[in-house]
């Protein structure tokens, strides 16, 4: 989604009383005022090599599992004069939302990799509050009203969050905002890559930032840490792969030879992130849409067994509510059999007799996981029921496993 003012008056005429570099400052301190931490700017010639490499990944199948991830989007959203007309600058934020955990002092050292408990899940930090794009774009607003104000009448403009057709990272790099790390995030020399990206597309004569020309250098931690091996190369993510798609944008079975390396993330993953060197002494954000510690480490019986309606409640207004109900009582059901709570086998056998294929099938799987002959008997029992023929396929192979 965009949104945007535009009026027609010429940018030049409404910043004839400003010299560029007093335009640009101008931005800057309205940028801060608006609560972005980071503000640079590109000017807004099309995105040619970004344009032809992630064409590229979608013909390789990269981005197979986004149907919405398109050619036609990917054409338009690297051409700011389709996007908008007359387009002259791109003014790039940073929001950071990098919220410790318990006695974290800011130093990042994978903490979250493994949660002290193992019947908890792990939420990716970035969802750990309300939606961002909310929260993004109800500031790229107040920064376009507020230059209006400053300026004394309309520009054309359009605003940007990821949800939008714009390449936001590839704004980014070219406004010097950061660089891409071999992860395929943008790293900020400020604040590493726990940053929110949005982009303010004018057609207002601002200066351009230069690109920082940095790069990891030899660096490549990111790349072997990955538990699903989503990285396949120095700077291309494997989309099918990801932790991230596959317990957020997943609709469907999670791949067996997937769920292990899954671990207990429930939602999203940060592993890539904690890793990197440059997150090393990050600073915490002292912004309080994020943060929320009642959503870090989720409690997966809980998320196995609550209502749709307690789903809504628990996650209304967070990004969380994108992987659905039954996606988490999915992803759930992964984390408990990666756990291998024996405690959890009762909830478990409930779920084999779940409404929804998808929940009886991972239970199954966890089931097998975890093992015992509690486990083994629930999955007799539910076999001699199933009708499903996947969810029969599963039960058959984690009877298999408890076999074994």
């Amino acid at each position: 989604m965009a949104g945007g003012v535009s009026d027609s008056d010429s940018a030049s005429a409404v910043a004839a009383d400003l010299a560029p570099a007093e335009l640009r400052r101008l931005v800057d301190r309205l940028a801060r005022a608006a609560g972005f931490d980071l503000v640079a700017v590109a000017d807004a010639a099309d995105f040619a090599a970004d344009r032809d490499e992630t064409l590229r990944r979608i013909d390789a199948g990269r981005m197979d599992g986004l149907p919405w991830f398109t050619k036609a989007r990917v054409e338009r959203g690297t051409r700011p004069q389709e996007l908008l007309p007359g387009a002259r600058s791109i003014i790039t934020v940073g929001l950071n939302y990098y919220a410790p955990d318990g006695d974290d002092d800011g130093d990042n050292n994978n903490d979250d990799a493994a949660p002290a408990v193992a019947a908890r899940g792990i939420v990716a930090r970035y969802a750990r509050g309300r939606d961002y794009h909310r929260v993004m774009k109800r500031r790229l607003r107040r920064l376009t009203l507020d230059l209006t104000a400053a300026l004394g009448r309309d520009f054309a403009a359009r605003w940007h969050v990821d949800d939008g057709p714009m390449l936001d990272r590839a704004a980014a790099a070219r406004a010097g905002l950061g660089w891409f790390g071999k992860n395929g995030n943008i790293l900020t020399p400020q604040l590493g890559s726990w940053v929110l990206i949005g982009q303010l597309l004018t057609d207002l004569p601002l200066p351009p930032d230069a690109p920082l020309g940095k790069t990891c250098g030899q660096c490549a931690r990111c790349i072997p840490a990955c538990p699903t091996d989503a990285i396949v190369a120095p700077y291309v993510v494997d989309n099918r792969r990801c932790i991230s798609y596959q317990t957020i944008e997943n609709r469907g079975v999670i791949p067996r030879e997937l769920r292990a390396a899954i671990g207990s993330w429930v939602f999203g993953c940060d592993i890539c992130q904690e890793v990197c060197p440059v997150n090393r002494k990050t600073r915490a954000t002292g912004d309080a849409n994020f943060g929320r510690r009642d959503l870090a480490h989720p409690d997966l019986v809980e998320l196995l067994t609550m209502s749709e309606a307690q789903f809504r409640e628990r996650f209304a207004g967070t990004p969380v509510m994108r992987a659905k109900w039954v996606g988490m009582r999915r992803n759930a059901c992964i984390a408990l059999g990666n756990g291998g709570v024996p405690a959890a086998v009762p909830h478990l056998a409930q779920a084999l007799a779940d409404p929804e294929p998808l929940v009886r099938l991972h239970a199954a799987w966890a089931l097998g996981r975890i093992g015992g002959s509690d486990a083994a008997d629930a999955l007799r029992r539910a076999l001699a029921d199933e009708l499903d023929d996947a969810v029969r396929e599963e039960i058959g192979l984690a009877l298999d496993e408890v076999a074994d």
